[in-house]
């Protein structure tokens, strides 16, 4: 009887599988294309290229992805609306390309506007970090430290209107603390000088510092998210360290340009969700500390909202503006 329960449910999924891969219109047909907004290497590269080897498997079609890396995320977005919007070219973008829609607004497509949320992918929260120099060992300390030494501290960011900057920003207005921001030209370029002590502060996620923390030149405090993370069970939640309900995170997902069937962006959303939840795939990235998503096109875009609101109270608080 159990045997015969699993094969009906093994069954029955299957079936899932492939009605979720052919559409109402027989999509898809041909092979489809995916513009990676980073360069191949990077996280979201990452993320994408494993995610397709498996959605290959369910929609049986080729799946090409194309680097389109530069002006912060812009010229995959501008390609991406020049492709015909039949649900074959679709766009793998970011957090950055959320920031973009604040403070660049005449700069590219807007996201749930003319990119149309089709699920998201995976996410690295960003950690409080010091450099071992720093006379604290908890986020409370921290702080306590912070105010009794205002602007003693600096902190590296990624430079005007990065996460990075905006996640320091809210930490600031949040606390009260002061703390100089030292800018760099991208993600991670300041930890080889958070590690060497130039800066004391930095904000990052966890594949990116652990050999550092792990060999004890950095310390991480806390932790930007709403759960701990498997390879750092010990390190608390900015909640739970006391210091404000901070969220912040670095996602990417998979997004259509306006105009594209909404039958197709439900079957795109459907299988990449599927492709993101089988085991191989979480433990692929949970392993560095990695969120996964899933997410359906209405939950993406919702949370899309939610971001862009809360970043743009940030911008607006701190009066944040592009140089």
């Amino acid at each position: 009887m159990l045997k015969r329960r699993d094969l009906l449910l093994g069954g029955a999924a299957a079936a899932g599988l492939n009605a979720w891969g052919q559409g109402a219109s027989g999509y898809p047909n041909k092979p489809i294309r995916i513009f990676v907004a980073t360069v191949a290497g990077s996280g979201p590269d990452i993320a994408v290229r494993q995610m397709t080897r498996l959605l290959t498997e369910t929609l049986k079609q080729p799946i090409i992805v194309e680097n389109k890396a530069g002006a912060n995320g812009i010229l995959a977005v501008q390609e991406l609306l020049r492709a015909p919007h039949d649900g074959y070219t679709l766009l793998d973008a970011n957090i950055g390309n959320a920031l973009n829609d604040i403070l660049r607004p005449q700069a590219g497509g807007k996201m749930n506007e003319d990119l149309i949320p089709v699920t998201d992918l995976t996410a690295g929260a960003l950690m409080l970090l010091v450099n071992a120099g720093v006379p604290v060992h908890s986020a409370k300390e921290f702080i306590e430290y912070a105010k009794a030494n205002p602007n003693a501290l600096n902190y590296g960011s990624g430079g005007p209107g990065s996460l990075i900057q905006l996640t320091g920003e809210r930490l600031k207005l949040a606390t009260g603390i002061q703390m100089k921001e030292v800018p760099y030209k991208s993600f991670g370029a300041d930890i080889v000088d958070l590690v060497a002590g130039h800066v004391q502060v930095g904000f990052t996620v966890w594949s990116s510092i652990e050999q550092h923390i792990k060999s004890g030149k950095v310390r991480a405090l806390a932790i930007a998210s709403d759960q701990r993370i498997p390879p750092a069970p010990d390190l608390p939640t900015f909640a739970e360290a006391g210091l404000t309900n901070i969220t912040a995170t670095g996602w990417n997902g998979i997004f259509a340009p306006a105009g594209t069937p909404p039958d197709v962006v439900q079957v795109l959303g459907r299988n990449i969700a599927a492709a993101v939840q089988r085991q191989e795939y979480r433990d692929f990235f949970t392993k560095d500390g990695s969120l996964i998503g899933g997410k359906t096109p209405e939950q993406f875009a919702a949370f899309i909202r939610d971001e862009q609101a809360r970043y743009r109270a940030v911008i607006q608080k701190a009066n944040i503006k592009l140089e």
